[in-house]
C-alpha cells in the first residue's frame, strides 16, 4: 500500500516519521500529474506547493486552524491529505470534485476561492472572528502565483497591521510574480529571526531600552533601525514590516524539514507574520518545469512526455482574436493592448512581440486596468482591454466611473462569456451581458462564429465610446475564412433563415444552438425563424419588432443570466416600442451559480442547449395553435 493511501485527514499525516515525508511527497505529484493529465487544470502551481502543504498540515491543526488559499487552483495537494484522496480522478468533472476550495465540499476548506488575492482578507475576518469568540486557534492564508500584485492583498496586510491580529501570511513566492531568492544568508536570518527564545529576546531587549531613563525610547528606535537596516540589506522584508508585520524569509519551498522547523517557530507567535517561500513551479515534473505558463492551465495531454492531446487546426475564439489584434494594429497606431496578468491566456502574447512599446500588463489588478486605459483613451489612443468575463466583474465601478461617465473609446474584449467548462462557478462568465447592458453609453456585442469576432473588432476600434465584445471559450467553428475589412452597422441583427411557425432570436455561441434547434425543429414539422442579434445594446427593435409581429411565439436564447440578460432586453424593447400580443420563452441560466464539468454536459444540464430551445418552441407552437 502507498503511504497516500494511508492518508484520509492530517491527523494520519501526522502519523508519520519525518523521514517518509519526501517519499509521500514523490507520490502525490505522480498522483496529480496522472490525474490532471486525464482530467485538465492547474498542473505546475499545484507541483510547486507539495512539500508547503505536507508541511503545513503537518505543523498545524486542520480543520480547527484554519488554512486559507489563495485563487485557489493550489490546492489540489491539500485535497489530497484531507479525505478526496479517492474522490481526486473526479476532479473538475461534473458530479465530482471542484478544482478549487469550497466550503460546502469539506470542513478543511476553511473558504471558497477562485479569483485571486482574497486570502488574506478572509484569514484575517475568521482571525478576528475567532478573537471575538476566544477561540485561540490559528488562521493560516496562503498567497502567491502573481495574486501579490493585486491591491486587495495590500488593503488586507494594512488593515492586519493595524489591528494586530494573529494571522500567518505565507507568500508562495514560485518566481513567476515577487523578486526571486535572494540566497542562503536570508534563508539563514529566517531560521534565526524565527526561534521563539530570539523572539523573546528581542522582546526583552526592547523592553529594556525603552527603560533607560532619559534615552529609552531614542535607543529602542536606534537598535530596531539598526536590525530593519541589516534584514532590508538582505532580504525583501521591509515592504511587509512597513505594514507592521513580522516578516521570516525568503527560505527555500522544497525542504520539508526546513519548512516544518520554521512553521514550529512561528506558529505561536502573537502578531501578524509573513513567511516568504521560494518555490519552483512544475517542481517534479520536467515539461512542467521547463513550460509553467503552458502547464499553469492545461487540457488532457500525455504524462509520460506532457504533450497536448487535444490539438486541433480549429483556432480558438482567442487565438482568432489576438491574431486579428495583430492585423488591426499593423494598420492603427493608436490601437494599445492591456491585460490583467495574462498575456497568453486572452491571446496577447504574439502582440506584445510585435508591439512591446504598446502592450501593457498590469498585473492581477483588473480594476487600475480599466482606469489606466481610460487614461489612455483621453489621449485619443483606441485602448483594448482583455479580460476574461469573470475578471471583468472586479472592475465593474471603474467601467461605470472612469469609462463610460464620460463615453471614452475603451474596447472591452470579453473572452469567456457563458459557460467555460471544469473551472466551476468561480469562473463561469454569466453577468457580463446583464452589468454591462446596463451602464449608460455602453455598447455590448457578442459573435456568433470567428468571422463575425473580427468583424466586431474592427467596429471597435472605430466607435468613439466604450464598447464590449463578449465571446466564448475554446475552439471557434471552423467557420470558411472571409476577408474582414468592413465594420458591422451599429446595432444591426442579422437574419439568419426564415420560417413561419416559430421565432428564435440569439445572441453570440446560442445562435449555433439555435440554427441546430432550427434544425431538429424542420424534422418535426415546424419551421423556425432564426435571428442572429448580434447586439445587445443597441438591440435592432426594428428588425426584432416587425418579425414578431408577423411570428407572436418567440424564443430568446443566451448563455448568460436570466435577470436583466439578453431575453430581458428584448422584452424591454418590444414594450418600449408598443408591440403586444406575443408569447415568448427565454433560454438562459436561472437564478443560480453553476457547478464544473464539460461545456456540452452543463449545458445540457441548465437548459440552454439546442434540445432546450426546442422544447420551448413545441410548447409555444401547442399553447398558441
Amino acid at each position: 500500500m502507498s503511504l497516500l493511501e494511508t492518508i484520509s485527514s492530517p491527523a494520519d499525516l501526522k502519523k508519520l516519521p519525518r523521514s517518509r515525508l519526501p517519499e509521500l511527497a514523490r507520490e502525490i505529484r505522480n498522483r496529480i500529474v496522472e490525474v490532471v493529465s486525464r482530467t485538465g487544470g492547474h498542473l505546475a502551481s499545484n507541483l510547486g506547493v507539495v512539500e508547503l502543504t505536507i508541511a503545513i498540515h503537518y505543523v498545524f491543526d486542520i480543520p480547527r486552524d484554519k488554512l486559507v488559499w489563495d485563487v485557489g487552483h493550489q490546492s489540489y495537494t491539500h485535497k489530497l491529505l484531507t479525505g478526496r484522496a479517492g474522490r481526486f480522478s473526479t476532479l473538475r468533472q461534473f458530479g465530482g470534485i471542484s478544482g478549487f476550495p469550497k466550503i460546502s465540499e469539506s470542513p478543511c476548506d476553511a473558504f471558497s476561492t477562485g479569483h485571486s488575492s482574497t486570502s488574506i482578507s478572509a484569514g484575517l475576518g475568521i482571525s478576528c472572528a475567532k478573537r471575538l469568540k476566544n477561540d485561540n486557534s490559528r488562521v493560516l492564508a496562503v498567497i502567491g502565483d502573481g495574486s501579490m500584485t493585486a491591491g486587495m492583498a495590500y488593503e488586507a496586510l494594512n488593515q492586519a497591521g493595524a489591528i494586530h491580529k494573529e494571522l500567518i501570511v505565507i507568500l508562495n513566492d514560485n518566481e513567476m510574480s515577487i523578486s526571486p531568492n535572494v540566497g542562503a544568508l536570508s534563508s539563514l536570518l529566517s531560521r534565526t529571526f524565527s526561534a521563539k527564545f530570539i523572539q523573546d529576546k528581542r522582546k526583552d531587549i526592547g523592553e529594556l531600552l525603552r527603560s533607560l531613563p532619559g534615552i529609552g525610547s531614542d535607543a529602542y528606535h536606534l537598535a530596531k533601525r539598526a536590525e530593519e537596516s541589516f534584514k532590508a540589506f538582505v532580504t525583501p522584508g521591509m515592504l511587509f514590516e512597513a505594514f507592521d508585520f513580522e516578516y521570516f524569509g525568503p527560505i527555500k519551498g522544497h525542504r520539508i524539514n526546513h519548512l516544518i522547523d520554521i512553521l514550529e517557530n512561528i506558529k505561536n507567535l502573537e502578531e501578524p507574520v509573513l513567511l516568504h517561500v521560494a518555490t519552483k513551479k512544475g517542481q517534479g515534473y520536467l515539461p512542467a518545469e521547463a513550460n509553467p505558463v503552458y502547464f499553469h492551465g492545461v487540457g488532457c495531454f500525455d504524462a509520460e512526455t506532457g504533450d497536448n492531446l487535444t490539438c486541433s487546426d480549429i483556432p480558438s475564439y482567442t487565438e482568432v482574436f489576438g491574431q486579428t489584434m495583430v492585423r488591426l494594429a499593423e494598420t492603427n497606431r493608436k490601437i494599445v493592448a492591456v491585460t490583467a496578468a495574462m498575456p497568453e491566456g486572452t491571446g496577447l502574447a504574439e502582440f506584445s512581440e510585435r508591439f512591446p512599446d504598446r502592450f501593457y500588463d498590469v498585473g492581477i489588478a483588473e480594476a487600475h486596468g480599466v482606469t489606466f486605459a481610460a487614461g489612455m483613451a483621453t489621449e485619443g489612443l483606441r485602448p483594448v482591454v482583455a479580460i476574461y468575463s469573470t475578471f471583468l466583474q472586479r472592475a465593474y465601478d471603474q467601467i461605470v466611473h472612469d469609462v463610460c461617465l464620460e463615453s471614452l473609446p475603451v474596447v472591452f474584449a470579453v473572452d469567456r462569456g457563458g459557460i467555460v467548462g471544469e473551472d466551476g462557478p468561480t469562473h463561469h462568465g454569466m453577468f457580463d451581458l446583464s452589468f454591462l447592458r446596463s451602464i449608460p453609453n455602453m455598447v455590448v456585442m457578442a459573435p456568433m462564429d470567428e468571422n463575425e469576432l473580427q468583424r466586431m473588432l474592427l467596429t471597435a476600434v472605430d466607435y468613439p465610446g466604450p464598447i464590449a465584445i463578449r465571446y466564448p471559450r475554446g475552439k471557434a467553428t471552423g467557420a470558411a475564412p472571409e476577408k474582414i475589412n468592413e465594420p458591422i452597422a451599429l446595432g444591426r441583427g442579422k437574419l439568419v433563415c426564415s420560417g413561419d411557425d416559430v421565432l428564435i432570436v440569439a445572441i453570440g455561441y446560442s445562435v449555433l444552438e439555435a440554427l441546430e434547434a432550427a434544425q431538429m425543429l424542420k424534422e418535426k414539422g415546424i419551421l423556425a425563424t432564426v435571428v442572429n442579434a448580434r447586439f445587445v445594446k443597441p438591440l435592432d427593435t426594428e428588425l426584432i419588432g416587425t418579425l414578431i409581429q408577423k411570428i407572436p411565439r418567440v424564443v430568446t436564447v443566451e448563455e448568460n443570466v436570466l435577470q436583466g440578460g439578453f431575453g430581458s432586453a428584448v422584452i424591454e424593447a418590444m414594450a418600449d416600442a408598443g408591440i403586444t400580443g406575443f408569447k415568448i420563452s427565454r433560454i438562459g441560466i436561472r437564478d443560480t451559480f453553476i457547478t464544473h464539468g464539460s461545456k456540452s454536459v452543463l449545458r445540457k444540464h441548465y437548459g440552454v442547449d439546442a434540445d432546450a430551445v426546442v422544447s420551448a418552441a413545441e410548447a409555444l407552437c401547442r399553447n398558441l395553435n
